[in-house]
């Protein structure tokens, strides 16, 4: 795909109806050959939408007006191209365990969660957040993470934790405000509540950190998983993070995290991790599918802010 085709499906599939700064800046990057010349000369994995708005907002720049935010990226391209180069998109979206809560907690219990591109590890505290499926209210935690739920009840209960680990080329820190200041820009302009909520859950880390591993999906997991602690269930998940690894190592890492023992639970772009013989999508909106063991159960959207079971 080239990188106008991947700036324009990023406002088609994922920007439409939920950022309109990001659609139409994604748009106007798409049809801007000078921008586009400069992006491409990044590698592959650096070119990409969320990365590129990532960096000018952590700078300082402007993302609102797509003619200010090309005047800004062409006179500092230098200084942008380098955080392009160093930085990747660690989007530690909290939302999303509300789509990860109903299988976590039907499995048994307790668990030990380790979790593969777990940026700062927000992801890993589904037992301490609040939950909000319509009118039902899951816990008592904040931030409360709300989920429009359709095709299976919501859960009764949160999981039992009694071991988080994460494992990430780049672990970050929520006690560090430089860390905390790219989680903050990598929140899409208009996503008051989604910044409100990392706030919080940055709070809930704080005071609890993971147990957070520097290292590689495939070389440095099994030594991770061996960690966890006899007499609970290990799972093994992700989330949105299977785009940013080549495709060989990605099937390297499918094939491993089907031999360790405990459950592999995913949610990932289908077109990153396909699944044979899948429903279509509930509606145009991007998706992704929430698979345990390799078996897909849900849509659900790319923030958490719905889910719809099949399996």
């Amino acid at each position: 795909m080239s990188t106008a085709d991947t700036y324009q499906a990023f406002a088609d599939r994922e920007a439409r109806d939920v950022s309109p700064t990001y659609h139409r800046l994604s748009r106007a990057v798409a049809r801007d050959p000078e921008l586009l010349a400069l992006l491409d000369t990044l590698p592959e994995a650096k070119r990409q939408p969320n990365l590129l708005f990532g960096v000018v907002r952590l700078r300082g720049g402007p993302v609102a007006d797509p003619a200010a935010f090309r005047d800004h990226v062409l006179a500092h391209w230098p200084d942008i191209a380098a955080q392009m180069r160093v930085r990747a998109t660690q989007t530690n979206e909290a939302g999303r365990c509300a789509v990860l809560l109903p299988v976590l907690a039907a499995l048994p219990q307790p668990l030990a969660l380790l979790e593969v591109g777990a940026s700062a590890g927000l992801c890993l505290y589904p037992d301490r957040f609040g939950y909000r499926y319509g009118d039902r209210r899951v816990g008592d935690g904040e931030p409360v993470l709300d989920c429009a739920l359709a095709g299976t009840a919501p859960p009764d209960r949160r999981p039992e934790v009694v071991w988080r680990a994460g494992l990430d080329v780049h672990p970050l820190d929520v006690t560090d405000p430089a860390d905390l200041a790219w989680l903050d820009a990598l929140i899409w302009p208009e996503h008051t509540h989604r910044r409100d909520r990392l706030r919080a859950a940055a709070a809930v880390a704080a005071a609890d950190p993971p147990l957070l591993v520097r290292g590689d999906l495939v070389d440095d997991l099994p030594a991770l998983a061996a960690r966890a602690p006899a007499g609970a269930t290990l799972v093994v998940f992700h989330s949105s993070v299977l785009y940013q690894v080549p495709a060989a190592r990605r099937a390297a890492f499918t094939a491993l995290v089907r031999t360790l023992p405990g459950h592999w639970l995913a949610n990932e772009d289908p077109a990153v991790l396909p699944h044979a013989a899948m429903p279509a999508p509930p509606d145009g909106g991007f998706h992704n599918v929430l698979a345990l063991d390799g078996r897909p159960l849900a849509w659900t959207r790319g923030h958490g802010q719905a889910a719809t079971w099949f399996g």
